[in-house]
């Protein structure tokens, strides 16, 4: 690793964990309905919200209720989406006149967004309406990433209460959580996007001439939009739907070095500064903690064998006589598919953000990436996005792999298992594992039926390995609600688009209901003492047991399918 890549790194995780820790603590305050310092300026609003959809803040639901009214809401969003979508042609801002979208595709374009995987099997500027992408695709950034913390917010208090027959108000939590939380910290981002040349007009495109008109070049159409106010809430909501088709790396998405490492930060800020949250929320900081070393180890030590692999090459290109290393005048190393203005190090370091987070957004095309670092990338979504996550699922998915790590540790040393003053039982086991597994499950059956499916080959760029990885990437990304693609997979087809939302679906809300009923079984058990026969939980040996139980599980579901794609392209490029 350079120099240059160390100081990036350096800085980059620097600046991460000094805003983490502030607004870890914001989050605790806002999800236990205390008040704030803007607390002045957004309870109004947060009150008229109540009004409006006629909720009583202080009703306490059962871990049904909880988990009904979720599944409401994500039903209705998805159905509002959808007719948005159908009907874009009839409605309003839509001024290149854009028809409405094919049922097939609506449907998987809704089913992305409401489940924050916001995968696109479309090119935002040539397919979607001002008002589709304002009014559908941001709203439901913000409300899919506000679910996510809302029910994080009900397993904290499933751990922290004691003998209790609720876990919280779910339109309270989604309330708060969109309105104290998104809300100002997405203006604040798309404020300083916007100050960065993030486009953010209601113009649908202006017009560039040619300078030298006797070169005959033509007259170029450049489409333009509300993309600031979209693309704050798409990396702060860990959603990462792009505006235009490219995303973060189109120049009108993401044009400086500046509004890249915004973008890059406000990926896994918010994952970051939740697991402080939770902490304080559980009344167990340094738990919280373990779980955060847990991800950022993980991380680390993926984002450097990524850095290591783009860095090395490839042997075509050192056969071409290509520079491949890292100099001040040239970046080396694999280029293909990256920005020159950000080079191998921020392209990796966003590509592994953006797997290990559930984000999904990209400044580089991860196709073009060897096989080994499109390898890794794969793999981190196959972990189950817990490394950071999506905002609110990761932390609860790395907190059922946690409850799974107690229950092994306590077979092995024959301790009943016991965590953050809980007492596991079977049911918070099997919940567990169902939540970790069924992802996983919804990726391999996925893989294994397109595999067989006449028309897959279509979709598929590339023969051989590399199109069997297109295609496991397709359905890890779906699955683990990630939506970021290998580039040459064509995914707009019946098939895919109804295979991909079926795999997104299962991969968002059976996980989601395991924890609302894991809450709704914890909060209803009483509070266990520290005792000579606890498990200590925030540990660096429980951090290395946390870290194991989460590779292993990864590993040994995955490793065939990796085998017969990214490992015997590897080996097939290096001789």
């Amino acid at each position: 690793m350079t120099l240059n890549a160390l100081i990036q790194i350096l800085v980059y995780f620097g600046v991460l964990f000094a805003l983490a820790l502030p607004l870890g603590r914001y989050a605790a305050a806002v999800l236990a309905g205390h008040r704030t310092w803007l607390s002045p300026v957004l309870l109004p609003l947060e009150r008229a919200c109540y009004r409006l959809g006629g909720v009583d803040p202080q009703h306490d639901m059962s871990w049904r209720s909880y988990a009904s009214a979720l599944l409401v809401f994500s039903a209705l969003g998805f159905v509002l989406l959808y007719a948005l979508l159908r009907l874009q042609g009839w409605l309003p801002l839509n001024s290149q006149g854009l028809p409405g979208v094919p049922a097939p595709l609506a449907f998987n374009t809704a089913v992305s967004f409401v489940t924050n995987t916001n995968w696109q099997a479309y090119g935002g500027e040539t397919t979607l309406s001002q008002l589709s992408q304002m009014l559908g695709l941001t709203v439901q950034n913000f409300f899919s990433a506000a679910a996510g913390i809302a029910v994080l917010a009900a397993l904290a208090r499933g751990f922290a209460r004691r003998e209790a027959g609720g876990i919280g108000n779910f339109w309270v939590d989604l309330t708060r959580a969109s309105v104290h939380l998104l809300l100002p910290l997405s203006l604040l981002l798309a404020l300083a996007l916007a100050s960065q040349g993030v486009v953010q007009t209601l113009a649908s495109q202006a017009t560039a001439a040619p300078l030298d008109p006797s070169a005959g070049t033509a007259v170029q159409q450049i489409a333009l939009g509300p993309a600031a106010s979209q693309v704050a809430i798409k990396q702060l909501g860990t959603n990462g739907g792009g505006f235009f088709n490219v995303n973060s790396a189109h120049p009108l998405e993401n044009p400086t070095a500046a509004s890249n490492f915004l973008q890059m930060l406000a990926i896994l800020l918010l994952p970051a500064a939740l697991c402080i949250a939770f902490g304080r929320l559980v009344g167990r900081p340094r738990d919280a903690l373990v779980l955060l070393a847990a991800m950022t180890l993980i991380y680390l030590a993926a984002l450097a064998a990524t850095l290591a692999s783009e860095q090395a090459g490839t042997p075509a290109l050192a056969a071409a006589g290509a520079e491949l290393t890292a100099s001040a005048d040239s970046s080396g190393g694999n280029m293909q598919g990256k920005e020159v203005r950000f080079g191998i190090v921020n392209s990796a370091l966003w590509a592994t953000a953006t797997t290990a987070a559930s984000n999904g957004s990209v400044n580089s095309m991860h196709d073009a990436y060897t096989p080994l670092g499109g390898m890794l990338l794969l793999w981190l979504m196959q972990l189950g996005e817990v490394v950071y996550g999506g905002v609110g699922s990761g932390l609860y998915g790395m907190l059922m792999f946690a409850v799974i790590a107690v229950f092994v540790a306590g077979l092995m040393v024959g301790r009943t298992p016991e965590y953050l003053g809980k007492k596991l039982e079977g049911f918070e086991i099997k919940m567990a594992v169902l939540a970790v597994l069924v992802p996983a499950l919804g990726v391999l059956v996925g893989v294994a039926i397109a595999c067989l499916h006449p028309a897959t080959g279509a979709s598929l760029a590339n023969p051989l390995p590399h199109g069997f990885s297109e295609l496991l990437y397709a359905f890890s990304s779906a699955a683990n609600n990630n939506g970021s693609a290998f580039a040459g997979f064509a995914a707009d087809t019946v098939f895919f688009n109804t295979a991909l939302g079926l795999a997104m679906l299962c991969g968002r809300f059976w996980p989601m209901l395991a924890v609302i009923a894991v809450a709704g079984a914890l909060a209803r058990k009483k509070g266990l003492p520290v005792s000579a026969g606890t498990l200590a939980t925030d540990t660096p040996l429980f951090t290395g047991l946390l870290i194991g139980t989460v590779l292993v599980v990864g590993a040994l579901a995955f490793l065939p399918a990796l085998a017969a794609g990214p490992i015997i392209e590897q080996l097939l490029m290096s001789g």
